[in-house]
């Protein structure tokens, strides 16, 4: 296998990632804005909104995972110094991006499993 057939591959397999984590994202968005639509509109209880932001959540996570093994994927290739500050800055940024949307799953979960008891 040639370099530039490589080369291509990897291009291939980092626009399909990022796609499905475009996809997970919008698909999230969308879930949530119908249930938000549905729910939230009757019943303006904070509690309505809880388990909606949970769910968005839960994608948006999934969804910035897609985006950081579509930047690695893009780095695979001769990075250049550059290449490899930008993948760290993104890195970075999109782990704690996580950590917190986590603490805040985890968070709402503890103040949604009382109500439900």
């Amino acid at each position: 296998m040639g370099e530039e057939t490589l080369k291509t591959a990897v291009d291939v397999a980092v626009a399909v990632v990022e796609a499905a984590g475009v996809g997970v994202i919008l698909l999230g968005a969308l879930l949530a804005v119908g249930r938000f639509v549905v729910r939230g509109l009757r019943h303006r209880d904070a509690a309505v909104f809880t388990p909606i932001r949970l769910s968005l959540s839960r994608f948006l996570l999934l969804g910035l995972e897609f985006q950081l093994a579509a930047d690695i994927l893009r780095s695979a290739f001769a990075p250049s110094f550059a290449e490899i500050g930008q993948l760290a800055a993104i890195a970075a940024i999109r782990t704690a991006l996580n950590y917190f949307l986590n603490r805040e799953i985890q968070q709402e979960q503890r103040e949604v499993r009382p109500r439900a008891a």
